[in-house]
């Protein structure tokens, strides 16, 4: 059975419009009519099957018009499940609500090391994003203390501050993001 997008799926790939988090919005790139349920499998950890069901499942996904669906796929489309979880394998976690198009939802997962020299770039990239256009002193101050910002407690504290200025700028929402991310970024604390 080879997948193919939606309108639904088109208007979420469009500019500015994100209601699906990173993986959902790469499975969604890649369905382009020449691929099945079955070739995503393997992507996200084994999990890219399961995802692309329950895509099909919300209307982002479509089989493609003139192919006979796989047997074993509509009955798990129909009952709203996905494969059942094995010792290997866990459940999906059920598909969150759809967020108005304005709101971004960001669900992708950090597997990389923790370390102050990642959460320093990230700190730069955010800096040169929201401030260096809008407010290029606040942004060279940030870019002074993110420099001098040697050690956990020094970071924590520049980056509290370009949390409440990001808070000031776009709301409570988009720097709780920021704030979950860094959370995810920053070394665990050293106990002495």
């Amino acid at each position: 059975m080879q997948l193919q997008k939606t309108d639904r799926a088109r208007a979420e790939l469009k500019p500015g419009i994100r209601t699906l988090g990173q993986r959902e919005r790469t499975l969604l790139l890649m369905a382009d009519g020449s691929k099945s349920v079955r070739d995503f499998r393997t992507l996200f950890n084994g999990q890219g099957e399961e995802i692309a069901l329950r895509l099909m499942r919300e209307g982002f996904l479509q089989i493609q018009p003139g192919r006979a669906p796989e047997p074993a796929l509509p009955s798990m489309l129909e009952a709203g499940k996905t494969k059942p979880a094995g010792p290997d394998r866990q459940p999906l976690p059920p598909a969150p609500a759809v967020a108005p198009a304005t709101v971004r939802v960001s669900s992708d997962q950090f597997d990389g090391k923790r370390s102050l020299a990642t959460t320093r770039m990230f700190l730069f990239d955010i800096c040169e994003r929201m401030f260096s256009q809008r407010h290029p002193a606040l942004a060279g101050e940030f870019r002074e203390a993110l420099r001098n910002a040697r050690e956990r407690d020094a970071m924590l504290a520049t980056s509290s501050r370009m949390i409440e200025e990001i808070e000031k700028i776009t709301g409570h929402e988009r720097a709780d993001s920021i704030s979950a991310r860094i959370a995810m970024l920053m070394p665990a604390e050293q106990v002495a």
